[in-house]
């Protein structure tokens, strides 16, 4: 799903929880099946951007569905790249969390608290939890986040987009993420029921020897129970799956995941299998598709800069970071004109592969991502030195390796030298004393 699309998702779900929420006399159990969320449109949406958006925020389009989002992306990606963002920046995310700890996607007035009315969720939530882990010094803050995420975890151990609705994959895997970049045990975190974020994923792990999509993860079961492969849910799944948060480092490259259905099925497996969908989904085109509008099947797939970026850092997380390579290459090529289009959080994502990948972010296809990104806020803070990528950390440790063998080599070296002087000082001791005898 690009990052529109999410958007759009992102406002619907809130639209509809809020219209639940303005029923009287509905206890809060009624939003664990709501009703298909109508669109923004049709319930009256902000047509544009507020006549003036709050200082300190990113981008310029209305926040009303994804501000919290887009701005915890953005500075999670100025931080993998070594820039502080603006105290702006920081205090208007600060400022939209609620006392029980939730964020919302946009609150406009915070001068009021939040009630009843106040529309929360877990994506937002999670992903500011992961920028306030990342900047270090606001830990109340963080822990109160991932306070608010446990009290609201689903009796089969995930999470939905809002507190009580049904569970799905890219819920679980961001709040697992948002669990592990706080340091809270991600296994331990159990529900009412004893179970765990990673069994709650299970659930939407399609088996191998499925005719279609084997290996995948689906966002939810649908209507009659289905689970029907989705590449977005994929990514999550896999990230969510081994344990790690949105920005983080690849590993040495390994064999190509292999697909297996093993009894019971470990998280792990569950992960492995996701990967091994999507190295077969990237390598028809070198990109994952959107999937087709209703009444478009018949027209050309457009290409998914999102979510291929998303499949990027999770192949790369996962140690499949040759199977990575050829998208992490379209994405250089393909991906400048999407990313302009949409704003900080596209941004962000393409900073989040290229850190995972070691590919340079300043020189992305011949776009500097970081100068782009920091341009759609205020201006940060500090902006330090490049950080080293993942190789040329390989190389320096490699070096420090070989100059502290090296080294003791020399000590050693230095070590039978003296030896050997000192037995030939006392030989000679030795000799004088016996001339004087």
């Amino acid at each position: 799903m690009t990052t529109v699309r999410r958007h759009v998702a992102r406002g619907a779900a809130a639209l509809a929880a809020a219209a639940a929420l303005c029923v009287t006399a509905v206890p809060s159990t009624a939003l664990a099946t709501p009703a298909t969320p109508a669109s923004p449109a049709d319930e009256g949406a902000p047509a544009g951007p507020p006549a003036e958006l709050p200082a300190g925020m990113y981008g310029t389009t209305d926040p009303a569905y994804d501000g919290v989002w887009r701005q915890s992306l953005a500075m999670l990606a100025q931080r993998a790249v070594n820039v502080m963002p603006a105290d702006s920046a920081v205090n208007w995310l600060l400022g939209q969390q609620c006392d029980s700890g939730a964020f919302p996607a946009y609150r406009p007035d915070t001068t009021k608290p939040c009630d009843a009315t106040t529309v929360v969720d877990t994506n937002s939530t999670a992903a500011a939890v992961q920028i306030l882990a990342a900047l270090t010094t606001y830990p109340d803050a963080m822990n109160n986040g991932i306070s608010w995420l446990a009290s609201v975890q689903n009796k089969d151990g995930g999470w939905g987009y809002s507190a009580g609705a049904p569970s799905d994959a890219n819920s679980t895997g961001l709040v697992i993420g948002a669990l592990a970049a706080g340091g809270a045990p991600v296994g331990t975190r159990l529900s009412t029921e004893g179970r765990s974020p990673y069994q709650a994923l299970n659930t939407f792990a399609i088996p191998c020897d499925a005719k279609e999509g084997g290996g995948a993860f689906a966002y939810q079961p649908d209507k009659s129970g289905k689970l029907l492969p989705n590449a977005d849910a994929t990514a999550a799944g896999l990230l969510g799956g081994i344990g790690k948060r949105m920005v983080t480092t690849g590993v040495e490259p390994g064999p190509g995941p292999v697909c297996q259905d093993l009894h019971p099925l470990t998280p792990e497996r569950a992960a492995r299998n996701g990967a091994s969908y999507l190295v077969k989904a990237l390598a028809k085109t070198g990109h994952l598709d959107q999937p087709p509008m209703p009444g478009a099947a018949d027209s050309a797939p457009l290409p998914d800069h999102g979510n291929t970026a998303d499949a990027v850092v999770a192949l790369t997380t996962a140690g499949y970071g040759k199977q990575a390579a050829a998208p992490m290459k379209w994405l250089e090529k393909n991906s400048a004109a999407w990313a302009k289009e949409n704003g900080p959080a596209a941004y962000a994502q393409l900073i989040f592969a290229a850190h995972t990948t070691s590919t340079d972010p300043r020189k992305f296809g011949g776009t500097d991502l970081v100068k782009a990104l920091n341009a759609t806020g205020p201006a940060p803070k500090w902006i330090g030195p490049k950080p080293l990528t993942t190789a040329e950390q390989q190389k320096a440790l490699a070096e420090q390796k070989a100059e502290k063998h090296s080294m003791s080599g020399n000590l050693w070296t230095m070590g039978i030298g003296a030896f050997a002087a000192l037995v030939i000082c006392a030989v000679f001791v030795v000799r004088a004393k016996r001339r004087r005898a």
